[in-house]
């Protein structure tokens, strides 16, 4: 089902906020939409205020920066390679960049050592990809494969980090690698991030659509080709870096957000990118409410949430695919 794409971002600008709404007004405590709403008219007491503003509100804003990030750094990885299944899971950016942080949180560093090692470990994989693939015909296939065996060598480097953890941190980093906003107390960072990613690709949204037609018609029509590459596979480390120091790694919304964008609305960038941004962002706040009150007091991990919604989206989304190839 096709829709314009005005109709689609008029449905997902509400919809990103009534999800920030709701995950304000549900959690494990006592305090529920009622009070949120006296909070608005302004006759709430202390105890509500630092319940929303200081605990929910920063944790609903860090979830949806997350998903936001993710989202758009799927959207571009699938550009550049013209291929549907890339995300930065499955090319490996995020398990460098996880495997770097657990091993900075293992060894007792925090704050912008932290954010540091993932942005370096985010890099470090990217760069490794692309070296390993450009020996010899390079092709974006040999670049997805590529992508693959680098991600399962992060893999058994965190179950290493894993196996010689003092136990006392093993169940936090368990969690952390599953997904986990229990943390995530200042989301503006990853935030910012998302938004000025968001900004700059849709502003290059008409050279986006070109080069996902191909490098060769790209560089006819006197596209950088090498400089826009090189810009996006740094935009898309930094994106997943934000990500994972903010939640751990949250697999499938960097791969199914996208497609679900384009099937409603096409595969013009310039609704493509607004649009899985708002899509990310909404989906995994959700996710994140219903991780955090479904169990409640207990918290589940919001990464095992996504996976069981986007398993089974992804596979619809693969058989409408194919029917529309028939």
């Amino acid at each position: 089902m096709r829709m314009r794409p005005s109709t689609l971002i008029a449905i997902l600008g509400p919809a990103a906020l009534l999800g920030l709404l709701l995950a304000v007004s549900f959690g494990s405590g006592a305090v529920g939409p009622r009070e949120v709403l006296a909070l608005l008219d302004g006759s709430a007491d202390d105890t509500i205020r630092q319940v929303v503003l200081e605990l929910r509100l920063p944790r609903a804003l860090a979830a949806f920066g997350t998903g936001a990030a993710l989202a758009l750094a799927g959207a571009l990885m699938q550009v550049l390679l013209r291929n549907p299944l890339a995300d930065p899971y499955i090319l490996g950016t995020s398990g460098g960049a996880a495997a770097f942080t657990l091993a900075a949180m293992l060894a007792g560093a925090s704050g912008m050592f932290v954010d540091a090692a993932a942005l370096a470990g985010a890099l470090a994989s990217t760069l490794l990809v692309f070296a390993l693939a450009r020996r010899g015909q390079w092709t974006p296939e040999r670049l997805l494969l590529t992508g693959v065996v680098v991600a399962a060598g992060w893999s058994a480097l965190v179950s290493l980090l894993l196996a010689v953890a003092p136990e006392r941190n093993l169940r936090g980093a368990l969690f952390w690698l599953m997904g986990d906003f229990a943390f995530a107390d200042d989301a503006r960072a990853c935030l910012l991030i998302a938004a000025a990613g968001t900004i700059g690709c849709f502003a290059l949204g008409r050279a986006l659509n070109v080069l996902a037609a191909g490098d060769q018609q790209a560089a006819l029509l006197g596209l950088p080709v090498r400089g826009m590459r090189i810009g996006i596979y740094f935009l898309t480390a930094i994106l997943t870096a934000a990500a994972v120091t903010t939640a751990g790694t949250v697999g499938f919304v960097g791969l199914v957000v996208p497609h679900l964008v384009r099937l409603l609305a096409g595969a013009d960038h310039r609704i493509v990118v607004p649009g899985a941004a708002l899509a990310g962002g909404t989906l995994l706040v959700l996710a994140d409410m219903v991780a955090r009150t479904v169990l409640a007091p207990r918290q589940l991990p919001v990464g095992a949430i996504t996976a069981l919604v986007g398993v089974p989206l992804f596979l619809f989304l693969l058989e409408r695919s194919q029917r529309a190839t028939i």
